[in-house]
């Protein structure tokens, strides 16, 4: 079968181009001369430019037509990736001006990851003439991607194919095992962030970014910035991105891209198709997390809601393929298919859980309704995410919840109490931390485990106050609650991690935010915050004995 566009010529010039599909070039050749006299003089004949694929055994896998400009390849993903990432093929074309390679043809070298582009110059009576080649390049000091190199003709192209690629191979897999372990069967992805925000607020975000990852067991191998005039739709970066992108998963053996913007279900599919690599966004990341961290039925069934509401609209089918068909008299054809049945059944599973979150929130309700008869004050600690909130729950009752330097290591509600003097006691709740940019689809599904927050005489607002982006952190914090109508409890700011600041500004921080300090991990520190918590609670009663 030939590729391109085949009008215009004749039937004999048809058939003499399928012959090339006969052809085999030895391995050690990276194209025969008379190979490439034969594309040259059908190039010169014809005008427009031709192309071959071939393999490492040297078999001609396609053959492709194209026009005096260009040649398009046709899909290579049937052709598994190596240990290397490269694709065991090779392209050579024809260039009518010998013109060097074009900056598609370097494109089309990283995005497909072959082993050589090369264009065959024709000459004056269709003669093949100058040769340029191009081959990817391991990582390097001089940051170069690719090698662009040249021969004045096919017959002075001295490059042994067959051991060039084994030691591109071998230099490719040992400059991996430089920068990541090999062995390692974790995921390993390069950040990808693609924003007009300023410098510093990027940066912020991927280090959040990177937290994130971490906590989802992958390791981070590289971070990739662009601030482009105007987003691309498609792609989300430009195109020219794409290719540094790939060239740097194929060095560094990178097998996922993680994107610090929400991707739509079709850019997620356009670059995971470009690139070959599985791809997922900021909320995808988070929501993998929550999957992992859900214990109690309660979370569960959230993370699946949340889950499920992110799938449905990235549901992609397969045409007709899939369909059921309907016989029988006045059958009409494809009947529903595979996509409109999963797509059914999904929102049916979501109308399920929903009902079942319903059910679960009337068990709270009735608990909290009890608590609040028996006028027990209530308090909820919130703030963002690793701000230390259940290492204090745990610290002020001596209890054992959970407690991992990982973000979102606390998914599900814990309610303790904490006993103070003269038979007085309040009940405190610690609830899921936030983070900025959390999914719409979580914070729906998690509404019903904050509205534990509704109930609330007091929130506990804790900082880690030795996070240099606190006050962002606090900002982010404040904006949830108001999105959750919770504004109007009574709060107080709770700086911990004092011990990690220095400690002449502990104070001036505190004056300046009206905040009580505290290291959860140390509880002679708990003394202010405990007497506030009874001046709030019992105001006038003193302290107790």
């Amino acid at each position: 079968m030939i590729h391109g566009n085949l009008s215009g010529l004749k039937a004999s010039q048809i058939k003499a181009l399928e012959r090339i599909y006969r052809r085999r070039v030895p391995a050690e050749q990276v194209i025969t001369s008379e190979l490439a006299r034969f594309l040259s003089e059908r190039s010169f004949e014809m005008r427009r430019q031709v192309g071959v694929i071939i393999d490492r055994l040297g078999e001609v896998k396609h053959v492709i037509i194209g026009d005096d400009r260009e040649i398009v390849i046709p899909d290579l993903s049937g052709y598994g990736l190596g240990r290397s990432g490269l694709r065991g093929l090779r392209c050579i074309h024809t260039h009518l001006k010998g013109e060097p390679l074009s900056q598609y043809d370097l494109t089309d070298l990283a995005l497909l990851r072959l082993d050589l582009m090369a264009a065959v110059g024709v000459g004056e009576g269709g003669l093949p003439d100058r040769v340029h080649y191009a081959h990817i390049l391991p990582t390097n000091p001089e940051g170069k991607s690719v090698e662009v190199l040249s021969a004045p003709s096919v017959y002075d192209l001295d490059l042994d194919m067959a051991g060039f690629v084994r030691s591109l191979e071998a230099e490719l897999e040992r400059k991996m095992g430089e920068t990541v372990d090999l062995s390692d069967t974790r995921e390993k992805a390069i950040l990808i962030s693609v924003s007009h925000a300023s410098r510093g607020e990027v940066e912020d975000s991927l280090d959040e970014l990177a937290e994130l990852a971490r906590t989802a067991n992958v390791v981070v191998l590289d971070r990739v910035v662009q601030r482009p005039r105007k987003i691309n739709p498609r792609f989300l970066m430009g195109e020219g991105k794409i290719k540094e992108v790939v060239i740097r998963a194929l060095q560094q053996g990178a097998t996922l891209l993680i994107f610090d913007q929400d991707l739509t279900p079709a850019q997620a599919r356009a670059i995971s198709a470009i690139t070959e690599v599985k791809v997922v966004d900021r909320s995808q990341l988070i929501l993998d997390i929550f999957a992992r961290r859900a214990h109690t039925l309660d979370g569960k069934v959230q993370v699946e809601l949340a889950q499920l509401k992110y799938i449905l609209p990235r549901l992609s089918g397969k045409g007709t393929a899939l369909s059921r068909l309907m016989g029988g008299i006045g059958g009409r054809g494809p009947g529903e298919t595979k996509l409109e049945i999963d797509r059914r059944r999904i929102r049916d599973r979501i109308s399920r859980l929903e009902k079942q979150l319903q059910s679960l929130a009337r068990g709270r309700r009735q608990r909290r309704q009890r608590r609040i008869r028996a006028e027990v004050p209530i308090v909820s600690i919130v703030g963002y995410t690793n701000a230390g909130k259940s290492t204090l729950l745990n610290a002020l009752t001596q209890s054992d919840v959970l407690t991992e330097d990982l973000l979102f290591a606390t998914l599900d509600t814990a309610t303790r109490r904490l006993r103070f003097p003269q038979e007085r006691e309040v009940i405190i709740t610690d609830t899921v931390g936030f983070i900025r940019h959390l999914p719409k689809s979580l914070l729906g599904a998690f509404k019903s485990t904050l509205e534990e927050l509704e109930d609330a005489d007091l929130l506990l607002q804790v900082v880690d106050l030795s996070n240099p982006r606190f006050e962002e952190q606090i900002g982010a914090v404040e904006r949830i609650l108001e999105d959750l109508d919770l504004g109007r409890i009574p709060r107080l700011l709770v700086f911990n991690k004092t011990d990690l600041v220095p400690a002449e500004e502990v104070a001036p921080l505190c004056r300046r935010f009206q905040a009580v300090p505290i290291s959860a991990r140390e509880r002679p520190t708990f003394v202010t915050l405990l007497a506030e918590l009874e001046h709030r609670f019992w105001p006038g009663q003193g302290e107790g004995p």
